[in-house]
């Protein structure tokens, strides 16, 4: 009997510590606040007490539970907390009302952005004329070639350039029109096979090819001197629209021929036809250029032809007679050739060569202290502009060569890297070829910055032109595009230094030096009253725009 009083014990026990423990999560928050013994433990003797934190042994406190679920109804009912909520409620949406007629009023009060003009592929960058016999020897019999320039396409496209011009390229006996085929290509320069996969490895680059179909290219006249409103069918021996049409079929993406003064006096109306041939080939995608040309130097005699032109760009020489002058050309004659040049083209877009294969390249032409500051130029006035092969790296007629024009020299090895061809045997300085000019300082680097921020910058490729300094031997004009950086250039067209102030001339106190010709321009920000120039210098600043 008394073992089965003994497990009845054990059983009560067992369930009095569990009903205790349930009644530990019924106790209200209140329970163990002074004054409150309705929730406090009950010590051995009855005594109300504290509890310890653990529910256990005297003193310890009572374990905080919350509301239940009826006391928060309860209270979430009640008027204050009602009003409460609603009141918050209006706050929120009040505050989202505010932040969404705040963003309206800055969107309608902000400037507004232009739309960008309607551009073709070659209004975005330069152009880079290839002399195709002197160029790239690709098997060795001292002659530049198809395969040579496609071997050469890494080097051309990492020059940021927009496209290529190569050639003339088809057969032509000088000054013989029935032996002149625009749609033949000369063997020497290679094969339809080798031009197929020139335009590939191009587009795989990246780079438009356009080819030069300058009738007679090794003769005088570079049109025979043919009287276009013949009417005895001489003229057909050309089959010229022929020719157009093959090689757009075959995928160039422009033609160009030279001499066009020649065609313009006798029968301006076939310029418009070959314009309009072009374009019937050209889609939205895949816009095909058509570019007329001439050699003449005279600057009047340019201008007069300018709109006669009915092209998409017009090639022409016509600063160089300037900047070639028997006296050292000044900033004010600089000014209005170009302000000149930019009126006279109106609504077509302009272009600009200094070098080429009928004069020769920039280092052979221009002043030394002067290279650097013509690129300048050619990369920051409006337009398009035509660059010569050889002369990002200063290239001179008289250095390695065959024939009327130098070679390409892309290393100091035998004949510069043109050719494997050994009888020659002439070795270049590193320093003169493409190789020896991976220097921030080179010829060549300055070439590649700024042909690259004509490509980046919209200010440089379609903005606003202004002429804002124009004394002594200095030359200023600045490039602005809407709410785009704007760009100030300078040109120190005299060997000698000279301090400029440009207080004054709407521009801001200070600017950022984005590019120098000179190397040794340090970085960083500069002021326009007190701004010295070194001798030929050419400086390219930077300045925001404000509201």
């Amino acid at each position: 009997m008394s073992s089965e009083a003994g497990m009845k014990d054990v059983e009560m026990g067992l369930k009095e510590v569990e009903l205790n423990e349930v009644d530990q999560e019924k106790v209200p928050m209140t329970a163990g606040l002074p004054g409150d013994t309705n929730g406090a433990l009950k010590g051995e003797k009855g005594e109300a007490s504290g509890g310890s934190g653990l529910g256990v042994g005297p003193g310890s406190p009572s374990k905080f539970t919350g509301l239940s679920k009826e006391e928060l109804l309860a209270v979430g009912s009640s008027p204050a907390w009602v009003r409460s909520r609603w009141l918050l409620l209006a706050l929120f949406w009040l505050a989202w009302l505010a932040m969404l007629a705040g963003a309206v009023i800055i969107i309608v009060r902000a400037p507004r952005c232009r739309p960008l003009p309607a551009t073709r592929w070659w209004h975005r960058g330069g152009l880079y004329r290839i002399h195709s016999p002197a160029f790239q020897d690709s098997d060795g019999d001292g002659e530049g070639d198809l395969a040579g320039v496609s071997q050469r396409m890494e080097e051309i496209a990492a020059l940021k350039v927009k496209g290529i011009i190569i050639g003339p390229i088809h057969q032509n006996v000088a000054d013989m029109v029935n032996e002149t085929r625009l749609n033949k290509i000369d063997s020497t320069f290679g094969s339809l096979e080798q031009m197929q996969n020139l335009l590939e490895v191009a587009k795989r680059k990246g780079l438009k090819v356009i080819l030069d179909l300058t009738p007679n290219y090794k003769g005088k006249q570079k049109w025979f001197g043919i009287n276009f409103n013949r009417t005895d069918g001489g003229q057909d021996l050309l089959r010229e629209e022929e020719a157009f049409q093959f090689w757009l079929k075959m995928g160039v993406d422009g033609l160009s021929v030279s001499g066009i003064e020649e065609v313009l006096t006798s029968a301006p109306h076939r310029v418009v036809e070959w314009q309009n041939l072009t374009k019937n080939f050209s889609g939205d995608d895949d816009p095909r250029i058509f570019i007329t040309g001439t050699a003449i130097t005279d600057p009047e005699e340019i201008l007069q032809l300018i709109n006669q032109s009915d092209a998409d760009l017009f090639f022409s020489y016509y600063l160089r007679k300037t900047l070639l002058a028997l006296n050292p050309p000044t900033a004010r004659s600089v000014q209005q050739r170009v302000e000149e040049y930019i009126e006279n083209c109106g609504k077509s877009w302009p272009s600009w060569a200094i070098s080429g294969y009928e004069v020769g390249h920039i280092a052979s032409s221009v002043e030394q202290h002067l290279h650097g500051l013509v690129h300048m130029m050619l990369f920051t006035l409006p337009g398009t502009p035509f660059i010569y092969y050889g002369d990002e790296i200063g290239l001179e007629d008289t250095q390695v060569s065959r024939g009327n024009a130098p070679w390409m020299l892309w290393n100091a090895s035998a004949n510069g890297g043109f050719t494997s061809r050994q009888s020659l045997d002439e070795t270049p300085l590193l320093n003169q070829t493409v190789q020896g000019q991976k220097s921030p300082s080179s010829p060549l680097s300055l070439f590649k910055k700024l042909s690259l921020l004509k490509i980046k910058e919209r200010s440089l490729q379609f903005g606003e032109f202004q002429s804002v300094y124009s004394e002594g031997n200095v030359y200023g004009y600045s490039r602005v595009w809407d709410q785009s950086d704007r760009f100030l250039v300078l040109l120190n067209i005299d060997t000698q230094s000279v301090v400029v102030s440009l207080a004054g001339n709407s521009l801001p106190a200070k600017a950022t030096i984005e590019l120098s010709s000179k190397a040794d321009r340090p970085e960083g920000e500069i002021s326009l009253t007190d701004l010295h120039l070194a001798g030929g210098e050419g400086l390219m600043l930077k300045f925001p725009y404000v509201a």
